[in-house]
């Protein structure tokens, strides 16, 4: 434990952390991760657990904070000596005493969200609801974050792949953020698939409006359309698909190749992987795959390639399987 006495500037700064601190501890959703981290932070400096002693005291003095249990589980330890109120402490309780109407502020001219949530899933499909009443499915090993602002309603795919079933509401657009578009929508049932770089969005019932990295506007779907880009393309690629039933199969565990080039194959296969597959060279990548495999056990897929297609794998340096090519004997004459 450092048990330097820290400088003026330095002290000021630990009062500004121990009024901030004071008030996240009194929040409902303070987490198990940040509880970890206040512990860390009272434990780097005897003088940050005296100095959280001291503005927890101002703050139920004035009582603006409740004597929750969150308080006497996170109370420091030892004895903390009482220190009078002092002019660093109340410039910092009156910067967070003005969070409040910084966070209003921010609410009214669409800056700040007043809900957030953030959900992610495993080794299982999982299904959650957002804030708004909207559905979200989860693929395997995918991530999302909701922000509610007061203008649209805003959603982060992270990684991975999502279904959505959005709760109607034309005065605040859902807007998904994946790679380097967006798609936006009021209402609508849509599929949002992203591995690297690379998004696919099929639309189910209603319509989406989907802009790539530099298309301006966006370009609209109607159902059972497809829409793709990646990073740097102007506009997204359209298409019609009477299979699109197939870019959904995941929500029952299966993922479904349709005569696909092991090019077009290897995004959907790698999604599954904790190491991507890899090719040798163009022209493995132009050999065909077709079948339906388990979203959860796509490894077993990869070790019998060599039993339904002309290649044999190797390792790179890496450690990542690569997918070579058997070339056919030349002709004896």
């Amino acid at each position: 434990m450092n048990q330097d006495r820290l400088t003026s500037t330095d002290a000021d700064a630990v009062t500004d952390a121990a009024a901030q601190w004071c008030m996240r501890l009194h929040t409902e959703d303070f987490s198990d991760a940040e509880r970890e981290a206040f512990a860390q932070w009272l434990a780097a400096n005897a003088q940050h657990a005296e100095e959280y002693q001291a503005m927890l005291e101002i703050w139920q003095t004035a009582d603006l904070l409740p004597r929750s249990p969150a308080t006497t589980r996170q109370a420091p330890t030892g004895r903390v000596r009482r220190r009078a109120w002092r002019p660093a402490a109340s410039a910092a309780m009156i910067s967070v005493l003005a969070l409040p109407l910084a966070a209003w502020i921010g609410w009214e001219l669409g800056w700040l969200p007043n809900r957030y949530q953030h959900f992610d899933s495993s080794d299982q499909v999982r299904a959650v609801q957002l804030a708004d009443g909207s559905n979200v499915e989860l693929n395997l090993h995918s991530e999302v974050r909701f922000l509610n602002f007061k203008d649209r309603r805003r959603v982060d795919l992270v990684k991975g792949e999502a279904f959505f079933d959005v709760s109607h509401d034309s005065q605040h657009p859902f807007i998904v953020h994946a790679g380097r578009g967006q798609i936006r929508v009021t209402g609508t049932q849509f599929n949002v698939w992203k591995y690297q770089d690379q998004v696919k969005v099929t639309l189910v019932e209603g319509s989406v409006l989907v802009s790539s990295d530099g298309s301006d506007g966006g370009y609209r779907l109607g159902p059972g359309m497809q829409a793709s880009y990646r990073t740097g393309d102007f506009e997204p690629q359209l298409a019609q698909s009477d299979d699109y039933a197939n870019s959904l199969a995941w929500r029952s565990g299966r993922m479904v190749l349709d005569n696909l080039s092991l090019s077009q194959a290897l995004p959907v296969i790698n999604r599954y992987l904790d190491k991507p597959l890899m090719l040798a060279d163009n022209n493995v990548g132009s050999i065909r795959i077709s079948g339906i495999y388990d979203t959860r056990d796509v490894r077993q897929l990869v070790d019998n390639l060599p039993k339904v297609l002309p290649i044999y794998l190797t390792r790179s340096n890496d450690g990542s399987t690569v997918l070579n090519r058997i070339l056919p004997s030349p002709h004896k004459r």
